[in-house]
């Protein structure tokens, strides 16, 4: 008989299986991208195309993109209420936080 992915986890003991549940969470979020973060916001796609300026079918264009400007990203975060954080990780050395971005409610470009 075939053990289910319930089984399995059940099996672990609790430390591990809360360390693959957490994994399993961030590479859900990972997946879904733009998607995730406006239903984390509790956006709908016509509440954020209103506050970009723009209409439904785009905000829906946006979130199926793979590749994105940084500006439409975050655009599109701070219209859902976030920011947007650059981190770069080299070898050897501590994370930095890449600056310089102007914030665009600042600009007046989303309000």
């Amino acid at each position: 008989m075939a053990r289910t992915t319930e089984d399995l986890l059940a099996a672990l003991p609790p430390a591990r299986r809360a360390k693959v549940e957490a994994r399993a969470k961030e590479m859900i979020a990972e997946v879904e991208g733009l998607t995730a973060v406006r239903k984390l916001a509790g956006k709908t796609q016509a509440q954020l195309a209103a506050t970009l300026g723009i209409k439904q079918p785009s905000v829906q264009k946006m979130e199926k993109q793979a590749d994105l400007y940084v500006s439409t990203l975050r655009r599109f975060v701070e219209a859902a209420g976030g920011t947007v954080e650059i981190r770069i990780k080299l070898p050897g050395q501590p994370p930095v936080t890449l600056g310089g971005f102007e914030d665009l409610r600042e600009r007046g470009e989303i309000s």
